[in-house]
């Protein structure tokens, strides 16, 4: 089934695809259309701004023009509902926001993006929710089994300056818990070892240390030590990426002989099965402060916010049950 464009469009740019390349700005208007064919209707002229012809790095400014053509999209698959629950949730999970940003404690569970089965992730349902924002983006993603502090952009501005940062490393700082095997020799440990993505999302993704890999670097501190009688020794730690590849604590954590409780991929099944007994039925895993850059301030008097989520109880109440 397909729907239509009927009419050619004209659409005037406001803050919130100011900076924004045209080829990007068409496939967020135009989802279903396949990228060569809005390639193709740019290199052919249908496309304009301001009544010219643009390259597809042309960025957008401010009060610009775009006309955009008649065009078939495929109907997009009909979406879950948003549960009532997650409805609820979401309107008092807000950290902190501003003009530019909000941080979210995110539940575990939720991926932060949408499946092609159509079930919504957690930044669909914070636009159902935040009707009020009319620019929400994800600054940067967390895993669906994690927990705690994402960023979400309220403009596009605030989305290139938070990025930007993140990517250079520069004045961001993320800190997360996790509950790992066995007592770490030294308290404070630094790791770099390359890490490659292997597999996809159709067979399963899987991360490994590898010479092939991406450099990647994370900081742990040892915060406690218990003891489950039966079990094992374990140990509760801060751990402090700073790169952030995908699975980058889990990993690296894993290659230094302390894997993750509750990791069902780079993990110890007897031990995950002892927890799951204990109550818990999840990775041991919380974004749990972020320390961000204002954007509101410049480089020289540079203003930080400090934003921390609380431990979820799933995670309170195993440390309670093994301390």
């Amino acid at each position: 089934m397909q729907t239509q464009y009927e009419k050619v469009q004209l659409i005037t740019i406001d803050d919130g695809n100011n900076g924004q390349r045209i080829d990007n700005f068409l496939i967020s208007k135009l989802k279903g259309v396949p990228k060569s064919r809005l390639y193709r209707i740019l290199r052919k002229g249908e496309v304009r701004v301001n009544k010219s012809r643009v390259k597809p790095e042309y960025k957008l400014e401010l009060g610009d023009v775009v006309r955009v053509p008649p065009i078939r999209v495929a109907a997009e698959k009909p979406k879950t509902a948003i549960s009532q629950a997650l409805f609820q949730y979401l309107e008092q999970a807000v950290l902190y926001e501003d003009a530019y940003f909000l941080v979210i404690n995110k539940p575990a569970g939720i991926a932060v993006h949408g499946d092609d089965a159509g079930s919504p992730g957690l930044i669909e349902a914070l636009r159902e929710v935040r009707k009020d924002c009319r620019f929400l983006e994800l600054v940067h993603r967390i895993d669906k089994e994690t927990s705690g502090c994402l960023m979400v952009a309220k403009k596009r501005s605030a989305l290139k300056f938070l990025q930007e940062h993140l990517k250079t490393k520069t004045e961001f700082k993320k800190s997360y818990l996790a509950l790992t095997m066995g007592v770490w020799k030294e308290k404070s440990v630094f790791c770099d070892a390359p890490l490659e993505r292997v597999g996809n999302k159709s067979n399963g993704q899987f991360v490994r240390i590898s010479e092939e890999g991406k450099s990647s670097q994370t900081n742990i501190q040892v915060l406690q030590q218990f003891v489950l009688s039966g079990v094992g020794q374990f140990s509760l730690i801060e751990a402090v990426p700073i790169t952030g590849r995908t699975h980058q604590i889990r990993v690296h954590a894993q290659y230094l002989g302390h894997a993750l409780v509750g990791d069902d991929k780079y993990g110890n099944d007897e031990i995950n099965a002892c927890f799951r007994k204990l109550g818990l039925k999840r990775l041991f895993l919380h974004a749990q402060k972020l320390e961000i850059p204002n954007p509101d301030s410049s480089s020289e008097s540079r203003k930080f916010i400090s934003v921390e989520a609380p431990i979820p109880e799933d995670l309170r109440k195993t440390l309670d049950l093994i301390s």
